[in-house]
C-alpha cells in the first residue's frame, strides 16, 4: 500500500491530542498527583464511577456479595507507547507498517514480572481469587466478597441505581499499599461493566406497543416478507399519504451482501473457493462473552442450505474459558449466543476462506479484557471484531485506561480493532442525555456505524440511508374492526446506530478537517465507517438456540433475522480481510489510513445520504405475537445523516472499490 498523504501537521497533532487525552485519563486514576489516604497507602479517586452519586445510593452492598475487581498497571514508557503506535499506524510516517511483535512490546512497555508478582501476592494475601493474568501483565482480574474488597482497598462498597440497574461501586476512593502505588494505574471495583451487552438488534429490540384504549387491540396481518427490495408489498392503514408499503426483508444472505459491497462473485453454483477474493491467508478474531456449543454445526448447516462454502474445522478455532462467571447479570450464555452466530456467519459470509478465531470471555466485564489480551499477547489475528459495548462513556476512568493500554498494544503490533457504535442511537433514551458509546469512542479503534441497506433483485444497493427506526403497531377497533396505529406515525423510537461526540477523548489528528467542526467541537466523534445494521434489512442467521444455560443444551436448528452494529462490525471485518488478502498488506489500526484515503480519494467510500420523503416498510414482528408494524426509518435520535462525514455513518460505506483504489496505487 502506498503512502497516503495527510496534512503535514497530521501526525504531530494526532500525537498531541492522543497524549492529552491519555494523560488526562491517567492523571485521574493513577497514583501520581493524588492525595494519599494514609502514609502507607495511595488513593485512586478515578476509581469511583460518575454514576455512583449520593442521590443514587441505595445503601451498603451485602457483605457476602461476590464482586469482580480489576487493577491496571502503569506502562514503563506511556509516551513511548503512544509514539510507537502513532508511527506504525500513520501512512505519512516513515515507520508506517513497521509493527513490533508481542514480545517486543511487552519487553519495552509492560510492567516488570517482579512488580506484577508483588501485586498478585497482595491480592491473594487479601483472600481474593485471581481469575485473569495476561502475559502482557497490563492488568489483573480478581473476585472477592464486598467485605474482603473493602478491607483490602480501604473503602466501602455501596449499591447505586444506574440505567435501570442496581450496581455495586466504591463509595470512597479505594487505595493500595504505597509500595505498589507507583506501579498501579487504576483500581476498578464497580459493577458498571456488567452492563456491557451484545449489540445485536432483532425482533427483541422492538418497543412494546403504545398503550391504547381497552376497545382497541393489536392487529395481526399475514404479511409476507421479501427476499429482495420491492419483491412484495402490503396494505396498511393510511400513513404518509399512502396505504401500500414494501414489506420488510426475510433476511439477506451472504451472497447478497457480497454483491451489495462490490465483491466479485464466484461462478454461479460454485460451493468451492475460487480465485475471487475470499480472505484466504487472513485470520479474523471475534470476541464475545461465553460460547455456543453448536457454532460450527450452525455455520455449516447454514452454509449448505444457502450455497456457501463450509467453514472447515481447520479454519475455525476457539479459546473458551473453563468457567463462566456472572451469568445472570451478563444475560447468560443464551443471551450472547446469537451474537456469536451473527459475528461468525457474517465474517464467513464476507470472507469465506478467512480463518476465524473465537475467543470467549468468562463474563461480560473483565473476562472480555482477558479475551482481548489473549489475542494481542500471541498476535493470533490482525483483525478483531467486537460487537459489544458499554452504555455511553460513564464507566470509571480507570477502566478506560486499562482498555486504552490494550488498544495501544494492538496498534503497535499491527492489529486492527473494530467496535460497533451501538444500537440505541445517542443513548439519551437510557441516560437522559446524548452520549457516544465506549469502547467505540476510543481514538485507537475503528468505530462501525449502521445503515439501512436494501438490496435489489440485481444484487445492487437499491436504498441506503442511516439506520434509525421507529415502530408503530397496527391496531384494530374491536367494535368496528377498523384498523389504525397505536400512535401517530412514526411511533416510538426503537433502535438506531450509535454515534456522536466523545466526552472523554480529544479529537485525533486524523479526523481534523474532515469531521465538521460543529460536530467535533474539539472531540473525537463516532463512528468512522458504516455497514448495514437495520434488523429489518439484516442477515438471516442460522442457530440452534441454547435452551438450558446450565447444561448448554440446544433446541433444533432455526433461522431468524438479526441486525444491529453487531452485524455491521463483522461485515466490515470481513471486508478488511479481503483487502488484506488482495493487497498483501496488514493494515493494523485503520483510522489514519481511512481518513487519509478520504482526503485524496473520497470516491472510495459510498456516501450515505438521507432519503427524499419518508422511508417506511410493513413488518411482522414474531417476538411480539407476530404483531404488525409500520417501520419508519432514517430518523436516529439527535444523530443525523448528511453529505460527507456524519455521526451515524462516519465517512460512509466501504465497498470493494476501496480495494480497487488501494491496489491501483501500488
Amino acid at each position: 500500500m502506498p503512502s497516503i498523504p495527510l496534512h503535514r501537521h497530521g501526525r504531530r497533532s494526532w500525537v498531541a491530542a492522543a497524549v492529552t487525552a491519555f494523560v488526562a485519563v491517567a492523571v485521574g486514576c493513577s497514583g501520581a498527583g493524588v492525595a494519599a489516604a494514609a502514609a502507607d497507602s495511595v488513593s485512586f479517586p478515578g476509581s469511583v464511577p460518575g454514576w455512583a452519586t449520593p442521590a443514587a445510593d441505595v445503601g451498603a452492598a451485602p457483605a457476602e456479595a461476590t464482586i469482580e475487581g480489576e487493577i491496571g498497571l502503569t506502562l514503563q514508557d506511556p509516551a513511548g507507547a503512544l509514539e510507537l503506535a502513532t508511527a506504525v499506524s500513520g501512512p505519512a510516517s516513515p515507520d508506517y507498517g513497521e509493527f513490533v511483535s508481542p514480545a517486543q512490546w511487552i519487553d519495552r512497555f509492560s510492567p516488570s514480572a517482579a512488580t506484577y508478582g508483588r501485586l498478585v501476592d497482595f491480592l491473594r494475601s487479601a483472600g481474593l481469587i485471581i481469575t485473569g493474568t495476561p502475559d502482557s501483565r497490563l492488568f489483573v482480574v480478581f473476585r472477592g466478597t464486598a467485605a474482603r474488597l473493602a478491607a483490602a482497598f480501604g473503602t466501602v462498597l455501596h449499591e447505586y441505581t444506574y440505567a435501570g440497574h442496581v450496581l455495586a461501586a466504591p463509595a470512597a476512593a479505594p487505595s493500595v499499599p504505597a509500595s505498589l502505588g507507583t506501579a498501579v494505574s487504576a483500581v476498578v471495583l464497580d459493577q458498571g461493566r456488567q452492563l456491557t451487552r451484545p449489540g445485536n438488534s432483532g425482533a427483541q429490540g422492538v418497543p412494546a406497543p403504545t398503550s391504547t384504549p381497552a376497545d382497541v387491540g393489536p392487529a395481526r396481518l399475514d404479511l409476507p416478507c421479501s427476499n429482495y427490495w420491492g419483491e412484495r408489498t402490503a396494505t396498511l392503514p393510511p400513513a404518509y399519504g399512502r396505504t401500500e408499503f414494501h414489506t420488510a426483508n426475510c433476511g439477506y444472505l451472504p451472497a447478497q451482501f457480497r454483491s451489495a459491497y462490490g465483491v466479485p462473485a464466484r461462478p454461479a453454483g460454485a460451493r468451492t473457493l475460487t480465485s475471487a477474493p475470499t480472505g484466504g491467508g487472513q485470520t479474523v478474531a471475534i470476541i464475545d462473552a461465553y460460547a455456543s456449543p453448536t457454532i460450527l454445526a450452525d455455520v455449516n448447516t447454514y452454509s449448505a442450505d444457502h450455497g456457501e462454502p463450509a467453514l472447515r474445522p481447520a479454519g475455525y478455532h476457539e479459546v473458551v474459558p473453563d468457567t463462566f462467571y456472572d451469568q445472570q447479570s451478563c444475560l447468560f450464555p443464551s443471551g450472547w449466543q446469537a451474537e456469536q452466530n451473527i459475528d461468525v456467519e457474517a465474517v464467513h459470509g464476507m470472507a469465506p476462506a478467512a480463518g476465524i478465531l473465537y475467543v470467549g470471555g468468562f463474563n461480560c466485564s473483565g473476562g472480555l479484557d482477558v479475551a482481548m489480551s489473549t489475542i494481542l499477547d500471541g498476535r493470533l489475528a490482525t483483525i478483531v471484531s467486537n460487537s459489544y459495548g458499554d452504555i455511553g462513556e460513564a464507566i470509571a476512568a480507570g477502566q478506560i485506561q486499562i482498555h486504552e493500554n490494550l488498544h495501544l498494544q494492538a496498534a503497535a503490533e499491527g492489529i486492527g480493532i473494530y467496535f460497533g457504535s451501538g444500537d440505541s442511537g445517542d443513548e439519551s433514551g437510557i441516560l437522559g442525555a446524548p452520549s457516544a458509546d465506549y469502547p467505540a469512542s476510543s481514538p485507537w479503534v475503528t468505530a462501525v456505524g449502521g445503515t439501512t441497506t436494501e438490496i435489489g433483485v440485481d444484487g445492487r444497493v437499491a436504498v441506503e440511508t442511516g439506520w434509525g427506526s421507529h415502530y408503530d403497531q397496527v391496531v384494530q377497533d374491536t367494535g368496528s374492526g377498523k384498523l389504525g396505529y397505536a400512535a401517530a406515525p412514526p411511533g416510538p423510537f426503537s433502535s438506531g446506530a450509535g454515534g456522536g461526540r466523545s466526552a472523554v477523548f480529544a479529537q485525533p489528528g486524523y479526523q481534523a478537517g474532515i469531521v465538521p467542526a460543529e460536530l467535533a467541537r474539539g472531540a473525537r466523534v463516532v463512528p468512522d465507517i458504516a455497514a448495514d445494521a437495520d434488523p429489518r434489512t439484516g442477515l438471516r442467521v442460522g442457530i440452534r438456540p441454547i435452551v438450558d444455560n446450565t447444561t448448554l443444551a440446544t433446541g433444533p436448528y432455526t433461522e431468524t433475522v438479526y441486525g444491529g452494529t453487531s452485524l455491521a462490525c463483522p461485515l466490515v471485518a470481513g471486508e478488511i480481510a479481503l483487502v488484506q488478502q488482495v493487497t498483501g498488506r496488514t493494515l493494523g489500526f485503520l483510522g489514519p489510513a481511512l481518513y487519509g484515503l478520504y482526503r485524496v480519494e473520497p470516491s472510495a467510500f459510498r456516501d450515505v445520504l438521507p432519503i427524499d420523503g419518508v422511508f417506511a416498510v410493513a413488518a411482522t414482528v414474531p417476538a411480539l405475537a407476530n404483531g404488525t408494524f409500520l417501520v419508519t426509518g432514517n430518523q436516529d435520535t439527535s444523530l443525523t445523516v448528511g453529505p460527507g462525514y456524519d455521526d451515524v455513518t462516519g465517512l460512509g460505506v466501504l465497498s470493494f472499490d476501496l480495494l480497487r483504489t488501494l491496489t491501483a496505487r501500488e
